[in-house]
């Protein structure tokens, strides 16, 4: 079985003016399809680049990645858009949903994207809402939801078209503990369902639930937590 992602001494370096900054500085990482991996770490370890670039929302500076054996480095712009419409779902902490959109209209926004048509659009929306339990909140929009609605409108936006994977940062860092429990459970039952599933955190009470911990520390991953097979690889 193939690995879903693949990472081979991926770097990310940044230069303003003439100040460096190395935010990964080698990481070696496969994740293969089906896995629940938590990756945790402190603030400035390196962990939201590495969603960024597992999410194609950025590429390395040097290293390999390669998303289902396709490299990733040098695709194209529109490349990169259309891998992160058709095989990535995003959750974001700040929920990031169109506010004066309903919930209904913001799930369908990658099927707009995808060039869905009328039908199957309303259908797929509709079962989506109601798999995350909000059947009944499609015509809310944002200011008429808790945060544990509106985070969980973003996982149905996120499904819209299926991903292959779901990558999720700090999905319950603006939720309640009852509300972020909520969420965990159902990123539960979406790995249950074969979801392969990658999620960003602080709260280890969250990362529990993976199968696999990931730890950065200084844009590396700790010792014991790299692919051997990739660390010792030349």
């Amino acid at each position: 079985m193939s690995p879903i992602i693949y990472m081979k001494q991926v770097k990310k370096r940044y230069q303003t003016g003439a100040v460096a900054f190395e935010a990964l500085k080698g990481i070696n990482l496969i994740v293969n399809p089906g896995e629940f991996i938590a990756v945790v770490g402190p603030s400035g370890s390196g962990k939201s680049t590495l969603m960024n670039i597992m999410g194609c929302l950025d590429v390395p500076s040097s290293g390999i990645y390669k998303l289902e054996d396709e490299l990733v480095n040098k695709m194209t712009h529109n490349q990169l858009a259309d891998i992160r419409n058709q095989k990535i779902g995003f959750v974001f902490q700040a929920f990031n949903l169109l506010p004066y959109a309903t919930a209904f209209e913001n799930v369908e926004v990658p099927l707009l994207f995808a060039k869905v048509n009328g039908k199957k659009r309303r259908a797929r929306v509709i079962e989506l809402l109601a798999r995350v339990g909000l059947a009944d909140k499609a015509g809310n929009r944002p200011t008429e939801m808790s945060g544990g609605e509106m985070q969980r409108v973003a996982i149905a936006r996120a499904l819209a078209n299926e991903p292959d994977i779901i990558l999720a940062d700090e999905p319950t860092g603006n939720l309640d503990s009852k509300s972020g429990s909520g969420i965990v459970s159902l990123f539960d039952e979406l790995h249950s369902a074969g979801k392969t599933i990658v999620i960003i955190t602080h709260d280890m009470n969250i990362a529990q639930h993976a199968q696999r911990l990931v730890r950065l520390k200084d844009g590396l991953m700790d010792t014991g937590t790299e692919d051997p097979q990739l660390a010792t690889a030349s």
